[in-house]
């Protein structure tokens, strides 16, 4: 039965549990793992009565919700997303305009919408719809993906809500979304002298858009060019990051001790400055067992991109692997000083249910394509 013709609850049926991706799985639940232990860790000497604790708690539940929704995503028909991407495209214009006008301001940028006493951040879902609806528009101009004008229309649908983001201001948020269309369209085989032209406008206007930012956002933008010129302002954040990463060692301080160091002047360091927790508690080891843990799951996604029955299914897994890839190395970049600080989370670690339970709906999708890779038999 043909996908416009079928049913949601024949949809729904039509699942094959035997082609489930454990390894997939596996390596989420691996992430999630060291981004609970590593958050019970930073809280772990907070002067707030049981920090530590109460953060591992709220994790486990986002981490409950999350997984829920990774099933049940992993067993709806993942073409779904395709028949409705101009509705998806504008629940997500819906969602970041929503922020806009009634958010909460977090970190002085209005990116929260309060929903039942808790703080939800739309953005985080918003990215993993606008790979399904970049992934729909790609798909479907296959034979002309070379031309411009594909990739103008794909620009213009992905300048909209990034301009969003960034007026929150969500300069993190806004690159992320870029990054997605970037790993789409070069994966998808557009004109690298075309992508080339736009990458080039992209960076000559850098510094308009620098110039926009918040006076702090700035200061903390250029930190990683001389984290000394402003130690004890905008840069002592990251300076305490490095002393922090430094005093882990090959084999770091160990759980919960960190804590007392360096580390304990760092700021909200269970959210975007959760790998300096990584790497002074279980030190340059640990850390390297962390990234491998996520070079075996970028890996997997796309190698179930390429084992997808169609271009929709291949673009939606190289768009999830995209923002998965840049993230992390964004986010690492930023605590180690080679990358700007920008406020980019750790996926699947950086404490936040938001960020949590939108990475796993993506995940469940593309577990969704992985089970339905092959033709089903009769």
């Amino acid at each position: 039965m043909g996908v416009a013709t079928a049913t949601f609850v024949e949809t729904f049926k039509a699942r094959d549990w035997r082609f489930f991706d454990g390894q997939l799985l596996l390596y989420v639940l691996l992430l999630i793992s060291v981004g609970i232990v590593m958050g019970y860790s930073a809280g772990f000497n907070d002067p707030g009565a049981a920090a530590g604790m109460s953060q591992t708690v709220k994790t486990l539940i986002w981490a409950a919700i999350g997984l829920t929704l990774f099933f049940v995503a992993a067993s709806v028909d993942y073409h779904w997303l395709r028949t409705l991407a101009v509705p998806v495209y504008f629940v997500v214009l819906g969602l970041l305009a929503l922020t806009m006008l009634i958010g909460t301001n977090l970190f002085g940028a209005q990116m929260s919408v309060t929903v039942a006493g808790l703080d939800f951040q739309f953005s985080e879902v918003s990215k993993v719809l606008m790979i399904a609806v970049l992934a729909a528009y790609l798909a479907g101009r296959r034979e002309r993906i070379g031309r411009l004008s594909t990739i103008l229309v794909a620009a213009a649908l992905t300048a909209i809500p990034t301009l969003v983001v960034f007026g929150q201001p969500d300069l993190g948020t806004a690159l992320v979304f870029v990054a997605i269309l970037a790993g789409m369209l070069f994966m998808s085989g557009a004109s690298l002298g075309w992508m080339g032209l736009m990458i080039g406008g992209a960076v000559a206007l850098a510094p308009l858009a620098v110039s926009l930012l918040h006076e702090y956002q700035r200061r903390r933008l250029l930190c990683f060019l001389d984290p000394y010129a402003d130690a004890q302002g905008a840069c002592f954040q990251l300076i305490q990051a490095l002393n922090a990463i430094g005093s882990g060692g090959w084999l770091g301080r160990g759980l919960t001790v960190g804590g007392e160091g360096q580390r304990g002047y760092i700021p909200v360091q269970s959210t975007d400055f959760i790998f300096t927790v990584v790497a002074e508690d279980l030190g340059f080891v640990g850390g390297v067992v962390v990234l491998a843990i996520f070079g075996l799951l970028i890996w997997r996604i796309l190698l179930i991109g390429w084992q997808a029955r169609d271009a929709f299914g291949m673009m939606v897994a190289i768009g999830l692997a995209s923002m998965i890839l840049f993230q992390l190395l964004i986010n690492v970049g930023m605590v180690t000083g080679i990358m700007p600080v920008t406020g980019i989370p750790l996926p699947f670690i950086t404490y936040g249910g938001s960020s949590l339970i939108s990475l796993l709906f993506g995940m469940g999708i593309l577990q969704s394509i992985r089970m339905r890779s092959h033709k089903p038999t009769l």
